[in-house]
């Protein structure tokens, strides 16, 4: 956020702390998961027809949506067992990341990844998903194992690799979504106040924000495999 104080142009890293939800961040939570089961209730409406009918716009709208989500994320699984199970959570994690990154275009709305809490909270979910699987699949001693492989001694550095995960994963949308909210708010107060940010602003919102929830969910979906096949 940017404030004016004396005059001087000051930048301020957030609100919230670390491990402490600001207000504003859980509203827009909430308010971005209450626009997707808007949405998927409205799509669900579509299915309400007769198939000798020819197909709603809701019903074509969700089979490319589904289509797209299959092509690029279905295949992306190791093993069939893990894309039956897992192919929904994956999507709605995309799906999430997308509408938070696209609601920050809204003048006065703040993108929720903005916030370091919630890429770190999406990236610990995938963590303990992948380690689930990882001994549910393979089975819990040969998965521990596992991270005293090769050697016995690299086991602390297997268990460094494991946190590190979460981190880099978590700080890369956390940066690139907050890095963004930052040149807007730059460009708002220094440049054309209209146009070039609410250019910028939606190239971040649109594109960007869509890149960036794809390239985190097909990261989960990587770790996953990685578990499974330890």
């Amino acid at each position: 956020m940017i404030e004016h104080i004396d005059k001087k142009l000051v930048l301020q890293f957030g609100d919230s702390p670390i491990f402490g939800l600001d207000i504003i961040t859980l509203f827009m939570s909430w308010l971005v998961m209450a626009i997707i089961i808007g949405f998927a209730w409205w799509l669900r409406q579509g299915l309400n027809q007769d198939v000798e009918e020819e197909p709603s716009g809701r019903l074509v709208v969700l089979e490319s949506l589904i289509e797209l989500l299959e092509k690029q994320f279905a295949n992306a699984f190791e093993r069939e067992r893990l894309q039956v199970q897992l192919f929904s959570f994956i999507s709605t994690l995309f799906l999430f990341i997308t509408v938070s990154n696209w609601i920050s275009i809204l003048p006065g709305l703040p993108s929720p990844t903005q916030d370091f809490n919630i890429p770190l909270s999406l990236a610990l979910l995938v963590v303990f998903i992948s380690h689930y699987f990882g001994m549910r699949i393979n089975g819990t001693g040969r998965y521990l194992k596992s991270f005293t492989e090769p050697y016995p001694f690299m086991l602390p550095m297997n268990i460094i690799s494991e946190i590190s995960k979460p981190l880099s994963h978590s700080f890369r949308l956390y940066g690139n979504v907050f890095g963004g909210a930052v040149l807007i708010s730059v460009l708002t107060a220094k440049m054309i106040p209209y146009i070039l940010p609410a250019f910028f602003q939606a190239f971040y919102g649109l594109f960007i924000g869509a890149i960036q929830a794809f390239v985190f969910a097909l990261l989960a979906v990587s770790y996953i495999n990685v578990a499974v096949e330890q």
